[in-house]
């Protein structure tokens, strides 16, 4: 497959390159800034410099030409304010819904954000912000003719991945490795009964292979081995 994610220097996309690459997939990263590409090339993926805040549909969709696939994990970062949490966070993630109905790529995976749905909740402006701008993502996504599959992760944290997760709709708020969020990405893009879905991941006690058969499913999870081996 042909992958193309945007935020590609992003500490989840880098995850979601690395394991797509070593299994003989095709990474393609946007990046903003050239000094970014060796980066991408040292893990077997490849990298294109653009700006989603500063490019159009068309130029875009140009990228996308042959793709199988876009994930947008693009984020503003720590340290950007409200202005820009809205043309990153929610803008960019729009440009690329339309640049990928341009290419006529369905499916289109989005790095949300638990608490998305909750922002009128949060009294920090900047965080509060930064869910609106996921929130009004998700609600652009979900009108879209595209095979959308939107995962909320849980406080994101740098330990290793476990390869064990809870994912369901809903789930108490907890914390995930990105190494995690990025391989249930990866099992995402192969299990096309989660296309539709709404889905929040945190830690657990469910292998992945077997959250994700569960949840295009519409089940509760089970990470036995032999829930893997009966999906």
């Amino acid at each position: 497959m042909r992958i193309v994610i945007a935020g590609g220097h992003g500490k989840i996309a880098m995850h979601l390159s690395r394991m797509l690459a070593a299994r003989g997939d095709t990474a393609v990263g946007l990046v903003r800034n050239p000094d970014h590409v060796s980066d991408l090339a040292a893990i077997g993926a490849e990298a294109v410099v653009l700006d989603l805040e500063h490019s159009t549909p068309s130029e875009v969709a140009a990228v996308l030409d042959g793709a199988d696939a876009v994930v947008f994990a693009a984020g503003a970062g720590p340290g950007s304010g409200p202005a820009r949490k809205d043309t990153v966070d929610r803008g960019g993630a729009v440009l690329l819904a339309d640049a990928a109905e341009q290419a006529q790529v369905r499916r289109y995976l989005l790095v949300s954000s638990m608490g998305a749905d909750q922002a009128d909740q949060v009294e920090d402006e900047t965080f509060r912000a930064y869910l609106e701008a996921k929130q009004a993502a998700e609600v652009e996504l979900r009108t879209r003719d595209l095979d959308w599959t939107i995962l909320r992760p849980g406080g994101l944290t740098d330990d290793a991945g476990t390869g064990h997760v809870t994912l369901e709709a809903s789930v108490p708020r907890e914390q995930v490795p990105r190494e995690d969020v990025a391989a249930v990405l990866v099992g995402m893009l192969d299990e096309p009964s989660t296309a539709g879905l709404t889905l929040e991941v945190v830690s657990g006690d469910d292998l992945i292979d077997a959250a994700l058969q569960a949840a295009g499913r519409g089940e509760p999870g089970d990470g036995s081995a032999e829930a893997v081996a009966e999906g």
